[in-house]
């Protein structure tokens, strides 16, 4: 009786450090659109700066730890890496699309839709039971992402962001299973690490030919650099340490809650005041969020 309390306990200590690590990551992606939409640089720019400056930044700590680096390369975790890597530019490159061409609020909001690809992903790939609550839940988050529309007019701008902003939140979804079902045996810091170099590898052919038409301030090469340690290294480091005790659906839901960090940074520095159908739209998605890390915790 004594061994079982003792283990039980231990899981319990470790699913709330987990809860607390996803929503640490969730107010430093919060600040993602904000620095990117301060950055004056095209997409593809933006995302290799950011991913270079995170893997510079992870292999410095990774030193300091002894953490060896070139252990996870093998034959198995290879492809993993390159897939992981590849959806995780993917993700970038759309949601920075996403920040300039419909604003930080729309952008976020769409990313915020993950959580939906999520279960759909599971169920239609793994064959895993949706349950009614939860798919009360996904049904929040969709109104939600309906509310946001600023109009049904593909010709509008905060339409077009939205849905590169859906396109983001798939991609990421594609990368929160991949992560999960696909790393073992490599930690957080080695998974960060070269997922970070493969966006970097990815994107630099097409960010090093716009890069001759860009002139980058001072301020531009520090945000780059706080996206990339900060916002990059270190978020996407407690992100993937997070996936270790929980279950996607529960970290993707915790991280939904992106967008209230992001809109209320973008209204206090930009005067981006969101409407009140977006207000509404993102009630929904929090909502939806905070009840399913509470039922999570619970079943725990």
């Amino acid at each position: 009786m004594i061994a079982t309390h003792v283990s039980t306990a231990g899981a319990s200590s470790g699913h709330r450090n987990a809860l607390l690590v996803a929503h640490i990551a969730a107010v430093l992606f919060g600040l993602t659109g904000i620095l990117g939409h301060l950055i004056d640089a095209d997409a593809t720019l933006i995302t290799f700066g950011r991913a270079t400056f995170a893997f510079i930044a992870l292999g410095f700590v990774a030193g300091l730890r002894g953490t060896r680096l070139l252990d996870a390369l093998t034959l198995r975790n290879l492809p993993v890496i390159g897939l992981t890597g590849a959806l995780l530019a993917a993700h970038w490159v759309t949601f920075f699309v996403a920040v300039k061409v419909g604003g930080v609020a729309v952008a976020t909001l769409g990313f915020a839709s993950f959580p939906a690809f999520i279960a759909m992903i599971d169920r239609v790939v793994y064959r895993e039971r949706i349950g009614a609550t939860e798919a009360l839940l996904l049904l929040m988050v969709s109104a939600g992402l309906v509310l946001v529309v600023p109009s049904f007019d593909l010709l509008d701008q905060g339409t077009i962001g939205l849905l590169w902003g859906l396109l983001s939140g798939l991609a990421f979804a594609l990368l929160t299973v991949a992560n999960r079902r696909g790393a073992a045996g490599m930690t957080a810091m080695q998974t960060s690490f070269w997922q970070n170099v493969v966006v970097a590898a990815l994107v630099a052919p097409v960010a090093f030919s716009h890069l001759g038409e860009t002139s980058l301030a001072s301020s531009d090469w520090v945000n780059l650099a706080l996206l990339g340690v900060f916002c990059t290294g270190l978020s996407q480091y407690l992100f993937v340490k997070s996936l270790e005790g929980l279950q996607a659906r529960t970290a993707g839901m915790i991280i939904a809650l992106e967008p209230v960090y992001a809109i209320a940074g973008a209204w206090m520095l930009f005067g981006d005041q969101p409407s009140l159908r977006m207000f509404a739209g993102a009630a929904l998605i929090v909502m939806a969020t905070i009840l399913s890390a509470r039922r999570k915790a619970v079943a725990h």
